[in-house]
């Protein structure tokens, strides 16, 4: 069955933002009572969208990774590596060149002298780039480097490490897709990058426990599968998970090196020699079990997805024959000391899934036949209908108030999108699609431990529809997501329920036949830009995120008509498709009428020729100026701590421990506050309070992420009265931004 497929990143709008530099804190404008309330609020949800490989399915080999992908759906929970040595993106000075016009030791000394960010960069090379880069002679060269460097590794990025084994990490992923392009790659280059690894995991460096040699020994580790080595690296799988302690689980890059190795053992079942080798040295399985086994207390922590992915690799061996008298009962025995749900659940369902794919003819010995059935009836016991067949919701834990919300919310939608779309309220032809389906699942840890077994789908993301065939009888058109801690304008808390629910609206009034059908020709734009578009406008919210690329004229409108979801990113799918969807809906109706005409009837080439036909390049570019920065515009009051509506204060900064106040006066008949920070270096958080000077000992709401992007929403405030905003130096912070805007509006 044919699946339409939206992979929807975690749409938390990241707001232009202003202020002033740390002053003396002088009285604040409205008198400072004499116990303030102080008592902090949870965080607003932040984070981007994790990235990652897409869903991993049991039977078929997955491509080549791509930059630090993990285990789908077990991947560590949304978090941003430790700043100081967080991956950075590519300089602008990182120029191709460098690595295609160069060759041996310039082209070594160009890849140490690189960003680590800059040679990252080169996983997505093209064209004749690919041979120059990553022809075996440039391979072998680097290779070479990579094992002079490591014989001399002090856990440390001092002399390039990292850049020469993400480089080797880079070839071999883009030879992996490309070949021909390449060439061949011979033994050569496979005793060359043995040498390198044996090298580098003979140095006792490696063991270091910090977050420099984490950070290079999770890309060594990933290397071991880049280049099809996993048979020969066993004992590297085998020393790190027995070395791994409570030091190792403290220190985020450590904790990434050592699940990588469930990579390594995932993928070695299609690397040559690897099954040969698992089944000669049984002693690998008890390693993985091990691991498992004695660590079930990281279950219900944030490290549970390590034990999930030692447990579900522990179920993998049972497919080889020699192995299977004595991973069955490892794998009983995990399930066992699990749970379907409750704070075991991960590494139950991970042992089942995988336990299910292997060794199917096994199943009532593990108690997981009709997995599927048993996880719906465990987890997902709600089911509540908003209009009898229309639209239903099945939930894990939601309440009469989210129901009754969330329906009202999406049943609204359906006029206000047949308004946008001028539809006449009139499916394609052969659409069948009438009853709608949502699935909410209670948090976004219950979202990924479940979601992937139920339904088959990737989880590193903010929700996914699935259209199925259309014209099938008895197709299910489904969306499933979580709740979040708050609503964030959000109706139940249901994570991109109207973005989600425009994608079930377009494809039955506006896309003929299936998914497949509407990928024939590019039209990205329009499928993931009037999601947002209609998401946005229908809640009168403003698009920050979008509104802030808008300066940027990143790209033309003729190369976003070009966008799918292979040449794509987050910015041009989901930020810049808005503009475009925007640009054409309110400054050129009737070519928008004339485009879905060709859609609702399968006319997919003629789409594409027509959009490809018009010239509003200039017209668009000088409308992207128009929006402004997104609306925000500097504060003009004399007083640089006063905020206001839709503006903010630039250049803010502080020194670690210190604080910048501002405030606001928010008028009669205003009772909601949104407030956005970002720009700059270093690591401002942002703190609110409805009576005095906000601070992290003074506050009623906080949002405190690793840098200087955060955002709050806070509602039922008292109108008439003032309310303080402070940026906290978490640690020294410059060039920030801090912006204010009540009631807020789409612009």
């Amino acid at each position: 069955m044919s699946l339409r497929r939206y992979v929807v990143p975690l749409l938390i709008s990241t707001a232009l933002i202003a202020g002033s530099g740390a002053q003396a804190l002088a009285a604040p404008p409205a008198p400072e009572p004499a116990a303030p309330a102080a008592a902090a609020a949870a965080p607003a949800p932040r984070g981007k969208p994790v990235s990652g490989p897409t869903k991993i399915v049991e039977q078929d080999r997955p491509g080549k990774q791509q930059r630090a992908e993990r285990l789908e759906p077990l991947t560590p929970p949304v978090k941003t590596a430790p700043k100081a040595l967080r991956t950075t993106k590519a300089a602008a000075d990182c120029r191709v060149s460098d690595f295609t016009g160069n060759t041996g030791t310039a082209l070594v000394n160009a890849i140490k002298a690189a960003s680590v960010g800059c040679v990252n960069s080169l996983f997505s090379v093209t064209g004749s780039d690919q041979y120059h880069a990553f022809r075996e002679a440039q391979m072998v060269t680097v290779a070479g480097a990579l094992r002079t460097n490591a014989a001399s590794y002090n856990g440390t990025n001092a002399t390039g490490t990292e850049q020469l084994v993400l480089y080797l990490r880079a070839g071999y992923y883009v030879h992996y897709y490309n070949p021909d392009t390449v060439g061949p790659y011979t033994g050569t280059l496979a005793t060359a990058t043995r040498q390198a690894l044996d090298t580098f995991y003979a140095n006792p460096a490696t063991r270091t426990v910090s977050d420099a040699n984490g950070k290079i020994l999770g890309e060594a580790v990933t290397l071991i599968d880049s280049a099809e080595e996993n048979a020969r690296y066993l004992y590297v799988v085998k020393r790190l998970l027995a070395a791994y302690d409570s030091a190792h689980n403290a220190n985020w890059y450590m904790r990434n090196a050592v699940n990588n190795v469930f990579t390594v053992l995932f993928r070695g079942e299609w690397a040559d020699g690897y099954p040969a080798a698992v089944q000669a040295d049984p002693s690998i399985v008890d390693a993985v079990y091990n691991f498992a086994a004695q660590h079930l207390d990281l279950l219900g922590t944030d490290s549970a997805f390590l034990v999930a992915n030692a447990g579900g690799e522990t179920a993998r061996f049972v497919q080889y024959a020699a192995l299977r008298s004595k991973v069955r009962p490892l794998s009983k025995w995990l399930l066992d000391n699990s749970a379907i749900t409750g704070a075991r659940a991960k590494l139950w369902v991970r042992v089942a899934v995988v336990a299910n794919s292997k060794d199917a003819a096994n199943c009532s010995a593990y108690g997981t036949c009709d997995l599927e059935k048993q996880l719906k009836a465990a987890v997902l016991p709600q089911n509540h209908t908003c209009s009898a067949g229309v639209l239903h919701i099945l939930a894990q834990k939601m309440t009469d108030d989210e129901f009754q919300a969330a329906c009202s919310s999406l049943l609204r939608q359906n006029s206000y999108f047949h308004g946008v779309v001028q539809d006449g309220g009139r499916p394609v032809a052969d659409d069948n699609n009438t009853n709608m389906e949502v699935v909410a699942f209670k948090s976004r840890d219950d979202y990924q431990t479940y979601a992937g077994a139920i339904y088959g789908i990737d989880t590193n993301n903010g929700g996914m529809y699935l259209e199925g065939n259309p014209s099938a009888a008895g197709n299910q058109p489904r969306f499933i997501a979580y709740q979040w801690d708050t609503d964030n304008g959000f109706a139940a808390r249901i994570w991109n329920l109207n973005h989600e629910y425009t994608h079930y609206l377009d494809g039955r009034y506006d896309m003929y036949g299936d998914f497949s059908a509407g990928q024939a020709y590019p039209a990205v734009w329009w499928i993931e830009g009037a999601a947002e578009y209609v998401s946005y406008s229908y809640r009168n919210l403003r698009y920050e995120a979008a509104l802030k690329e808008a300066p940027k004229h990143t790209y033309a409108l003729s190369t976003l008509f070009d966008t799918t979801y292979a040449n794509s990113n987050t910015d041009r799918t989901y930020h810049w498709g808005y503009l475009a969807a925007r640009y054409m809906l309110e400054k050129h109706p009737a070519d928008v009428t004339k485009l879905l005409g060709y859609y609702r009837t399968g006319k997919y080439a003629d789409a594409y020729n027509f959009t490809k036909s018009l010239n509003y390049d200039s017209a668009f570019n000088a409308w992207l100026d128009t929006l402004a920065g997104g609306g925000t515009t500097e504060c003009t009051a004399s007083d640089t701590r006063a905020l206001g509506q839709n503006c903010g204060r630039s250049n803010v900064s502080a020194t670690t421990g210190n604080t910048a106040h501002f405030y606001i006066w928010i008028p009669s008949g205003k009772t909601s506050l949104t407030i956005k920070t970002s720009g700059g270096t270093g690591n401002a958080d942002l703190y609110f309070n409805s009576n005095t000077w906000a601070t992290p000992s003074a506050h009623t709401a906080r949002s405190t992420g690793p840098d200087n992007t955060e955002s709050l929403t806070v509602k039922g405030l008292r109108p008439g009265t003032y309310h303080y905003i402070s940026l906290h130096a978490a640690t020294s912070f410059t060039g920030a931004t801090v912006s204010t805007s009540y009631n807020p509006s789409l612009l």
